[in-house]
């Protein structure tokens, strides 16, 4: 299993995993649409902040139920609708009415190859 990781919305930062050499972690908050927060210290690059895993997260905004697999297939699917739901992430904080169909950049180092 490899690494991944996204940049922060608010700060543009790559979000560091703990096994990253140089780059130490910081807080991370992961977003969802119906205003829950789910708050990282320590992130060990595999999608899991405050307990709960990015695509199921994803798979649950979009009404496909707690299932990894469909929010991985959904978050690389070419063809997916464009009113596709995305978490997002922060150090700080959200905007207001932040449009949730924009989706969160990854980060190229995968939190780890910098």
């Amino acid at each position: 299993m490899g690494f991944f990781s996204w940049i922060t919305l608010d700060s543009k930062r790559s979000i560091p995993s703990t096994y990253a050499e140089d780059r130490p972690t910081f807080a991370v908050k992961m977003h969802d649409n119906l205003g829950n927060e789910y708050l990282e210290e320590d992130y060990e690059g595999y999608g899991i902040f405050g307990g709960t895993d990015f695509y199921v997260l994803l798979a649950e905004m979009n009404d496909l139920g707690p299932d990894r697999g469909k929010g991985i297939d959904l978050a690389f699917d070419e063809d997916r609708p464009a009113s596709t739901l995305w978490p997002q992430f922060t150090e700080h904080k959200l905007p207001d009415n932040f449009d949730f169909t924009v989706e969160p950049t990854s980060c190229a180092h995968q939190g780890y190859f910098y």
